[in-house]
């Protein structure tokens, strides 16, 4: 008697290429897919159609991007051999759902979205309409693999719940007997949010980015200069943690004993700010070193050929979707 082939449960998520990815870019979503890929079938983006909607890089600018941020896929440890790595502008299929989508999609759900309501009114130029739509093209990357969860921040989590209401609208209005899409979960990282040097969340935009294949000397300088508890002035003034910036980083990377004793000599003044900082820049260099070690051994053409065979393996299931919406929809085949 053959033993039963258990499926793995599929999860789905994307990144914008911004070029090299940041500690904040790991623990907020780069570790997580690391674990998930050895218990669910995994497919991870790159989302350059969505990076296109609050930038205008060049051609040249974005697919250097795009290398660079999937090769820090790999150096952090994701496994092509056991997830589906792909680029979303080679896939037509995304764009063709999306349109699809936008049929039955009422508009006030996307013009209500927090994040383009607060991104409007800081900057009007973003009013496109590839951005109002931003919310509908997540969603067709997202069921177009009909996944059970989505690894996501918390920042992102609105974007699935618009995902879920997009599924369950279609579904009603033309497969209530046999739905075609999924409503999926998200799954939020055990990590919310990463300081950056300045003590707000980490962000190359704001320029207070530890980078994750930085060089040892590039994050002890920029650990060092870091602000500190601002009522701790002189080296005698005794200082609070929790008013510290360098604090939530040492709740991330130190453990127990290392932050009982930072806690105490802050405290006590009985150590300086830069004793405090030493712990925390060796922890992040050890956790750097083998990521710098496995980027470098990859080539870039080891990198471009991951992404078209991931490619292609995307396309089989994206095609598979395309024909049941467009069976169900009554589009001639």
């Amino acid at each position: 008697m053959s033993t039963p082939v258990l499926t793995r449960p599929r999860v789905l998520s994307g990144m914008r290429p911004t070029g090299a990815l940041h500690l904040g870019h790991f623990h907020g979503a780069l570790k997580n897919w690391v674990s998930l890929q050895h218990s669910h079938d995994c497919f991870f983006f790159v989302a350059d159609w969505h990076a296109l909607t609050t930038q205008r890089p060049s051609g040249e600018t974005l697919s250097h991007h795009v290398y660079e941020m999937v090769t820090d896929w790999l150096a952090a440890g994701v496994d092509p051999e056991r997830c589906t790595l792909f680029l979303q502008s080679r896939m037509p299929e995304h764009a063709e759902l999306f349109t699809l989508l936008a049929m039955c999609t009422p508009s006030s759900w996307l013009a209500r979205m927090p994040s383009y309501k607060e991104q409007i009114a800081a900057d009007p130029e973003l009013a496109s309409y590839g951005f109002l739509g931003y919310p509908l093209l997540q969603a067709a990357d997202i069921l177009m693999y009909k996944p059970a969860g989505v690894p996501v921040g918390e920042d992102q989590a609105a974007h699935v719940e618009v995902t879920r209401e997009v599924a369950r609208r279609f579904n009603r209005l033309y497969a209530a007997e046999s739905p075609v899409f999924v409503e999926p979960q998200a799954l939020l990282t055990e990590t919310a949010r990463v300081p950056g040097l300045d003590g707000q969340k980490m962000s190359k935009s704001l320029d207070n980015a530890i980078a994750m294949r930085d060089a040892p000397e590039a994050t002890a300088a920029k650990i060092r200069t870091m602000p500190t508890d601002p009522q701790r002035v002189r080296r005698t003034d005794a200082g609070e943690p929790a008013r510290c910036p360098v604090w939530p980083l040492h709740q991330i990377y130190s453990d127990t004993a290392t932050r009982a004793a930072c806690e105490t000599g802050c405290r006590t003044a009985s150590i300086g700010c830069l004793d405090c900082k030493q712990p925390l820049i060796e922890a992040i260099q050890r956790e750097q070193a083998p990521w710098r070690e496995r980027a470098a051994a990859l080539d870039p053409q080891q990198v471009k050929w991951t992404l078209e065979l991931g490619t292609e393996r995307a396309r089989a299931v994206a095609r598979k979707t395309l024909r049941e919406v467009r069976d169900v929809m009554g589009l001639v085949a």
